[in-house]
């Protein structure tokens, strides 16, 4: 497998005022114009909704910053994440972090249990996320987490799939996002065949 990635630009939304600023990807694919409109199409459409849930368009908002992170982008695959941090009074602002994992030769999104779906892995993930939770001593909310979702927020990064949370999700707010990373070769047994987490088993 080639160790191929795909070239990432950065697009600025026209900002209604100096308290707005939104960046997000956009993906160049010239040789593949088909899977660059698909895969261009679902981040919009993903920052739209983001947009949407973080008050874009409420009145009372004060402030709004959009930006993305790229995490992987190798082996034809893309694992990027959202994140948005919005204001509109009160306490303290609300951020939130939108994962989006991409094959780039077709344009397909991957949602956790695509990529671990044929197996009972929820929990054995879950077991990894307990006793990391135990180590580190994290404090929980109530009710205390026990299994993660089968579309549990991921992305991939450093030949690790990475879970985490959104705030108030398991943790209180002084918590932050609870990101959990556990080395791929470590759920080995978990990969499915047919999976483009297999891409990356041979390199560990």
């Amino acid at each position: 497998m080639k160790n191929i990635s795909v070239l990432i630009t950065t697009r600025q939304m026209p900002n209604p005022s100096p308290s707005i600023s939104i960046a997000y990807p956009e993906v160049l694919l010239p040789h593949l114009p088909v899977v660059q409109h698909s895969l261009n199409t679902q981040i919009r459409n993903e920052l739209n909704q983001l947009l949407i849930d973080q008050n874009y368009y409420d009145p009372s908002l004060v402030e709004l910053l959009v930006y993305f992170e790229i995490k992987t982008n190798e082996r034809d695959l893309l694992s990027l994440t959202l994140v948005a941090y919005s204001f509109t009074g009160g306490a303290h602002g609300m951020t939130v972090v939108r994962p989006l994992t991409f094959d780039t030769q077709t344009g397909k999104k991957y949602s956790l249990h695509n990529l671990l779906g044929s197996k009972d892995f929820e929990e054995p993930i879950s077991n990894h996320i307990r006793k990391k939770i135990e180590e580190w001593h994290v404090d929980l909310l109530d009710p205390p987490f026990t299994e993660i979702r089968r579309d549990q927020d991921f992305y991939l990064a450093d030949n690790s799939l990475v879970i985490y949370f959104q705030l108030y999700e398991i943790t209180p707010y002084v918590w932050g996002f609870p990101y959990f990373p556990i080395a791929l070769k470590d759920i080995e047994y978990l990969i499915p065949s047919e999976s483009p987490l297999q891409r990356f088993l041979p390199f560990l």
